[in-house]
């Protein structure tokens, strides 16, 4: 395909959705009496205004980044991993497990940390995998249904095993296991860093290394990729576990550097949010992050768009939603017949002018 055609399915859909995503948000301002520029400027200067409110964005694009490279990674072999929220509860809870079960604290509680939450992920996303390669079942359902049970896991331990006195929730972490913030006034910790390093490890594991080729030719064909001798169900498993370690490494990570305790409601909706920036990234890791980093100013930025002109919060929860909408339905005219021939005589129109 013409490099200029990539080009415009792979960002200009995700922007143009933007785009009117702004511009329906402008119009219920409009509607609600409040002048939408004056509203726009207070959401920016509430994400970037100060350095403070730069490293609230970035901390709480954190877990958006994880989860939604989760779903690039599983997506890109083509299958539908649905369960980065319960990976991500499940890497957070067992790592605050061994860490308070070791005693363990500075730099080693961290790494132990960090390590023993990307291997929970790993093992809680290899399960749909198996269920799916050795029964046939739908890796969808089950990683769904594997999300509900993280989550109840998470509760019995806040709510009985490491219980704080009499709230539901367990004690907080020891300060040396708070992962440091890498500027002071900013704010942001180091659980954002690593979430840029495990984003552009994986575009260059998916684009430029062998391994990474052949887990995106299973993605786009499995029977074609079998009858050219590659192990599809291998790369399906492969592809879960680590998809499923990301998410586990996001939620020790996020635990570790802003959280800090468990508690009733954590993480709740990561997962989803996490697919729907995928799909607007076009399952592409640094689009991810871009999204990620967007949809977090919004929430982050709406609160002041709130006190400075009484915009409800809700505004901005639609205007996320119509961005969904809109890329999701970009994603869906490429693939008509009208879009192909418009595509072709683009294509065709290249090469006569060359010639």
């Amino acid at each position: 395909m013409n490099k200029t055609m990539k080009i415009m399915e792979k960002f200009i859909i995700p922007l143009v959705s933007i785009i009117i995503a702004f511009i329906v948000g402008m119009i219920i301002m409009l509607a609600l009496g409040v002048n939408p520029v004056l509203a726009l400027t207070a959401l920016f200067k509430g994400a970037f205004g100060t350095g403070a409110s730069i490293g609230t964005t970035l901390n709480k694009s954190t877990p958006l980044i994880f989860t939604s490279l989760c779903a690039c990674f599983a997506y890109k072999c083509g299958v539908y991993n649905l369960g980065g929220e319960g990976q991500f509860l499940f890497g957070a809870t067992i790592a605050f497990c061994a860490v308070h079960l070791s005693g363990i604290h500075g730099i080693p509680g961290i790494i132990l940390a960090l390590l023993i939450g990307t291997v929970a992920g790993g093992i809680w996303g290899l399960l749909p995998g198996i269920f799916k390669i050795t029964r046939g079942l739908n890796e969808m359902i089950i990683s769904i249904m594997l999300n509900y049970i993280a989550t109840l896991f998470m509760g019995v331990i806040y709510t009985s095993w490491i219980r704080d006195t009499n709230m539901p929730q367990t004690p907080s972490i020891d300060n040396s296991l708070m992962l440091s913030k890498v500027i002071p006034s900013m704010r942001f910790t180091w659980s954002f860093v690593i979430a840029i390093v495990i984003g552009l490890v994986m575009y260059y594991g998916l684009y430029w290394t062998s391994k990474g080729f052949k887990l995106r030719a299973v993605g786009l064909n499995m029977t074609a990729a079998k009858f050219n001798g590659l192990s599809v169900k291998r790369y399906i498993l492969f592809s879960f576990i680590i998809s499923g370690a990301v998410a586990g490494l996001g939620g020790s990570a996020d635990l570790f550097g802003t959280q800090y305790r468990l508690i009733n409601g954590y993480g709740s909706g990561y997962g989803f949010d996490g697919v729907a920036i995928a799909l607007i990234a076009q399952l592409h890791p640094i689009a991810a992050i871009i999204v990620s980093i967007f949809f977090a100013a919004l929430r982050v930025g709406s609160t002041s768009m709130q006190v400075a002109t009484g915009v409800p919060t809700s505004v901005s929860d639609i205007m996320q939603a119509l961005v969904i909408v809109f890329s999701v339905a970009g994603m869906a005219m490429t693939k008509l017949p009208e879009f192909e021939m418009f595509r072709l005589k683009y294509l065709t129109k290249k090469v006569e002018g060359k010639a």
